[in-house]
């Protein structure tokens, strides 16, 4: 399952139905430069609160104990509260105390300054008893430790942010992962490491999320993860490990509904956004994918270019699920050296062999509008499940030229139409709907 970096075959933006026990999530990423962050203020770490008005804060300067910040501002920077941002000591009770701090008080910034980097272990920023509308002000780096003793016998996320209201993580800093080392089965210089590997940064039951201008690199696993959220919205956002870094999808979205992930840049060792059950109300647009990979329903993809992927848009589900992936559009869509731009797949198995199920997601009004470019094995492949077909597929202006000799659209109970001619001709989809079409047993589960 490893996606392409650069020139490395890559699996694309794609749609993945789990719904069997026991099927894991996915992640991605891309990197660029640390851009360091300073403003003239009365401390060398002053953070930048762009554009937030400060006209509330009696003080800006980060004096006296941490107690009595508490009372002449509402800026908790890790430093005052004993971290040294050196990369070697553990900082993770100074980021701890800072965030108890920041969480008693409405609108706090908790800072994070540029220049520093500091080693941090698995820490949970929790809520439900904090204040609303706290900002995470992040310009340095923050990174993960390589030893095995800090993760136990394993933990599913390294950072995460649990139960909050209208937090925004902001910055121009970086999350590091180091997450090499757990990449290798064979046993590294920092000991064997748990089998389970976390992901970097998870929200999880929060609404009214923001992430903007960051960069997670390296990610052990999955690079950010949003589960159970409301309200979301990432842009500006960099995610970055190498192709051959497994399961390390950019963006991994489940039980969560109106997001909308823009202007950001993901290239990594598998898919760039990966769209699991329960998600509603995803608008997509304006994203660089160089690399890439659920009751699902509304969702937008739109503006998306990607560069030597294995695949382009793709819709897989497993055999055996149960449920739905419906109104889902694809548009504005540039394809480059693609393998295959166009996918669905109702017979998607992880194992070397998998069973044939009597039971199947399904999949129904995937719209594709204006798909261009080139591929280099199979413009379209469609299918489609016996026991209950795609239907209301939708075609108009894809043009799609081969870069060598390639195969021909494939399609298998697949049924739609063409509301344009398509280059190349997918002439294989079948018109109006499948004989003997039943209702889905399981739509009224997939109700949001």
């Amino acid at each position: 399952m490893a996606a392409a970096c650069n020139n490395l075959t890559s699996l694309a933006l794609t749609i993945l139905t789990a719904f069997l026990l026991g099927s894991s999530s996915f992640e991605t990423c891309s990197a660029r430069d640390q851009t360091k962050h300073s403003i003239q203020s009365s401390t060398a770490h002053e953070p930048s609160l762009q554009g937030r008005k400060l006209s509330k804060f009696t003080s800006y300067a980060y004096s006296g104990a941490p107690e009595e910040m508490a009372t002449s501002s509402a800026i908790f920077n890790v430093l005052s509260y004993g971290a040294k941002g050196d990369g070697r000591t553990d900082d993770t009770k100074a980021f701890e105390a800072a965030w108890v701090a920041a969480c008693k008080i409405e609108g706090a910034t908790m800072v994070v300054p540029s220049g520093s980097v500091f080693l941090v272990g698995p820490i949970s920023f929790s809520g439900p008893t904090c204040q609303p509308n706290i900002l995470f002000q992040l310009d340095g780096k923050i990174i993960a430790p390589t030893n095995s003793g800090a993760w136990g016998s394993g933990i599913l996320q390294w950072l995460e942010f649990s139960k909050l209201k209208g937090l925004t993580l902001t910055g121009k800093g970086i999350i590091d992962g180091q997450g090499s080392v757990w990449w290798h089965d064979a046993p590294s210089s920092y000991g064997n490491m748990p089998g389970t590997k976390p992901t970097a940064l998870r929200f999880y039951g929060s609404s009214g999320v923001t992430v903007a201008g960051i960069t997670i690199q390296n990610s052990q696993q999955t690079h950010l993860k949003f589960d159970d959220c409301t309200a979301v919205q990432v842009s500006d956002f960099t995610a970055s490990s190498p192709g051959d870094s497994p399961n390390t999808d950019g963006i991994h979205l489940q039980n969560s509904q109106d997001v909308t992930i823009h202007s950001s840049t993901l290239a990594c060792g598998d898919d760039c956004i990966s769209i699991q059950t329960g998600c509603s109300n995803i608008d997509v647009h304006n994203v660089n994918c160089d690399n890439t990979k659920a009751c699902v329903s509304k969702i937008t993809v739109r503006d998306v270019t990607m560069h030597d992927t294995m695949t382009g848009v793709r819709i897989k589900t497993w055999q055996g699920g149960s449920g739905l992936v419906q109104q889902v559009t694809f548009s504005n869509i540039q394809v480059n050296d693609v393998k295959s731009p166009i996918v669905i797949d109702q017979y998607y198995c992880e194992k070397s062999s998998c069973h044939n199920e009597s039971s199947a997601v399904q999949v129904s009004n995937i719209a594709y509008v204006n798909i261009r470019g080139t591929y280099t094995e199979q413009p379209a492949h469609f299918a489609c499940s016996d026991i209950l077909p795609c239907t209301g597929i939708s075609l108009s202006t894809v043009a799609l030229k081969p870069v060598q000799s390639a195969r021909q659209p494939f399609c298998w109970e697949a049924y739609g139409e063409l509301k344009t001619a398509t280059d190349p001709p997918i002439n294989c989809l079948q018109r109006g709907m499948p004989p003997n079409a039943k209702s889905h047993p399981y739509s009224d589960s997939c109700q949001n």
